[in-house]
Parts: structure tokens; sequence; C-alpha cells
């Protein structure tokens, strides 16, 4: 029935437990930009931290406002965000460099992840039957590349688009027509995977593809406003597995 198989990665195929409020978090962040020579207060590094992220978003919506895409839901690049704390310090900062600290930052900021149970036995399977799978995940690059490859799962598919690296984000049209144009997929063909019913469902509904929800522990409550095609609300991956094979 489907030849595309799109994914939602946090929360849908991987459990994940994150903290970037932790105090301890940021004086170590606060620590390693000293060492570079950064000089902050870690809580003046925080702070500065959210307001650059703030104004990398609102550099983002004007930029679309001017090109007459004003409504498209941005999504800003952190490791700029990470790379301008170094440089208003005066600091000179590649993007090597900004990227290692994003990365450190995510280690530091992360608590647990995991792969659902029968996640990668699955995708293994839809590949044995040809078909197409992508990833399209509200996240950040250099963040979920590096968390891709420690999932093990980063050669499992035909494609993956990051919101960072696009500039947009899920529920957006715009973000879901970049997969169909850039691979040439057909969303009627297709099927969105995905545990939030905002971003995923809405989205997938959008464009006329069909969908998957998955709830699981760290969905929000959905409010029924979206209708999946299919839907599962105990997050059980072998019922996941169960509708995802049974497709022809």
């Amino acid at each position: 029935m489907y030849d595309n198989y799109v994914f939602d990665l946090y929360g849908t195929l991987a459990d994940i437990h994150t903290d970037e409020n932790d105090k301890k978090l940021w004086i170590t962040m606060r620590n390693y930009y000293d060492s570079l020579g950064s000089k902050y207060v870690w809580k003046e590094l925080r702070e500065r931290f959210r307001q650059i992220e703030m104004e990398e978003t609102e550099r983002m919506q004007r930029g679309m406002a001017e090109s007459d895409r004003e409504g498209i839901l941005v999504e800003p690049d952190l490791t700029k965000v990470f790379q301008r704390m170094f440089q208003e310090k005066g600091v000179s900062c590649n993007r090597q460099m900004a990227r290692q600290t994003a990365g450190f930052f995510r280690i530091l900021s992360r608590r647990s992840i995991r792969l659902y149970d029968g996640v990668k036995e699955t995708l293994r399977e839809l590949r044995i039957r040809k078909k197409r799978l992508y990833v399209l995940s509200n996240a950040q690059s250099d963040f979920t590349r590096p968390e891709l490859e420690l999932l093990g799962i980063a050669d499992c598919f035909d494609g993956i688009l990051i919101s960072s690296e696009e500039g947009c984000k899920k529920p957006c049209a715009a973000f879901f027509n970049i997969l169909s144009e850039r691979y040439g997929i057909n969303p009627a063909k297709s099927l969105m995977i995905g545990n939030d019913e905002y971003s995923d469902i809405s989205g997938a509904v959008c464009v006329g593809m069909d969908s998957l929800y998955i709830h699981t522990a760290i969905s929000s409550r959905p409010r029924g406003q979206y209708k999946p095609t299919y839907c599962v609300m105990d997050g059980d991956w072998e019922k996941v597995a169960r509708i995802l094979l049974d497709q022809r």
C-alpha cells in the first residue's frame, strides 16, 4: 500500500530524556567557554544563549516575511548560537569549534537515549521489502546526526531531514514538501509515523499523507483534533510493527 515510510525520531523511534535547565550543565558550559577564552558567569551564559536563540528565530521570521513566505515555522541552527557566544567575547570560533561545543552541550544535557524495542528489526524488514525510509525530525543537526549513529540506525534511511538544516519545521507543509521534492516521493503513497498529534499528524494531514500516531511517554496529551489513519495509544512497538509490516 505504501512505498515510503516517514518517521519522526524522538519519542517515535527513540526514547530520550534531556535537561537543559540543570544548573550543573550551565556551570560546566561556563567552565568550557572560560577555558577557551570566553569569560561568562554561568547565569549570564544561560540567559544570553536563550536571548541569541530568540534573536536568530526573529531574524529568520523577518527573512521569511520579506520573501513572501510569512507563516512558515522557522527553526534556528543552535550551533550558530554557540558560535556567537564565543564571538561576543572576542574569541574567534569557526564552524567546527561551534559544532564541537554543541556536541558537548548535548552530551551534558542528555540523561538517556535508547531505541524502543523492535525498532531496528522493523526498519530492517521494511528495507528488505524494498520500502523507502525517511526521517523528518524537528531537531538540531549537531545533536541528532551523532545520536542516529549512536543508536545504530543512521544507515537505515534513504533520506534524513532535520529542521535546523532546512530552516523550517513540522507541521509546516514546507518541511514535508522539501522531503517530497528532494526525494521524488508521492505523499499519497507515503505514511508518516510520529508521536506528536500537532507536529506529525496535522502536518501529514496538511499534505495529504496518511499517518500513524504512537502515544509514548514523552508525547503531549492528544486533543483528538487531527485524525491519524492508524493509532497505537500504549506505545507498544510490537503493535506498530504489525501495522507497518501488514501493509502491501
